[in-house]
Formats: C-alpha cells, sequence, structure tokens
C-alpha cells in the first residue's frame, strides 16, 4: 500500500500543507481531509510543499480542482511549490500551470500572497 502523510504548520496567515509520499486513489482522501479541514477552519490562504512528494495520480490532481473555486471564492488561492521534475511534469501535462501558481519554493509561495 501506498505510503502517504501531510503535515500542516502556519507561516503568518499563509497555511503550509506538507504532502509526503504517494498520492493515489487510495491516499487522495487524506489529502481531500487535510485541505477540508483548514477550509473548515477558515484557511484560505493555501501552499502545498509538494518537496516529500514522489508521485501524484489523477484522483490526487482531482482533489486540488475539487477546492479551488471554494477557496477564491473566499478571497484565498492555492498555490503549489517545491515539487520533484516527475511531479511537475504530471501537473504540467493537464494544464495547472495555467490555473494555478506554481513556486520552486514554500517561501516564494507565501510571498505571493502579501
Amino acid at each position: 500500500m501506498a505510503e502517504f502523510s501531510t503535515n500542516t504548520r502556519e507561516i503568518g496567515n499563509v497555511s503550509v500543507l506538507e504532502v509526503n509520499g504517494y498520492i493515489d486513489a487510495h491516499t487522495a482522501p487524506q489529502l481531500e481531509g487535510a485541505i477540508n479541514d483548514l477550509i473548515t477552519r477558515n484557511k484560505y490562504k493555501i501552499v502545498v510543499d509538494f518537496d516529500g512528494l514522489k508521485y501524484i495520480s489523477s484522483a490526487g490532481l482531482g482533489v486540488f480542482m475539487a477546492f479551488i473555486e471554494t477557496v477564491r471564492s473566499n478571497e484565498g488561492d492555492i498555490k503549489l511549490a517545491a515539487m520533484q521534475p516527475n511531479v511537475f511534469n504530471i501537473f504540467d501535462l493537464l494544464g495547472f500551470p495555467l490555473l494555478y501558481e506554481i513556486t520552486h519554493s514554500v517561501d516564494e509561495a507565501v510571498t505571493k500572497f502579501k
């Protein structure tokens, strides 16, 4: 079974969601739960730190699509940061750079909220 974990930390008024391991159909609900938890706490400025992520499937990509409208309608955003090249290629292939801001580092993504 694929391993996946999340950890959330705050940098000022921005929530940084660290994702580690593999996101697939089995682990996507964990990612969904982590983002949903932020939204229920009115945390709409979200940076997802992909530094520890090795793989993401279409199920994982769908999670981001499920929440982006809610987050943006509450004057927030989901910014994606620190992707490994193989993970970025999957996002790039599906046109995510047109929809989401993707940065090289978490700090860069956090700064974009200011």
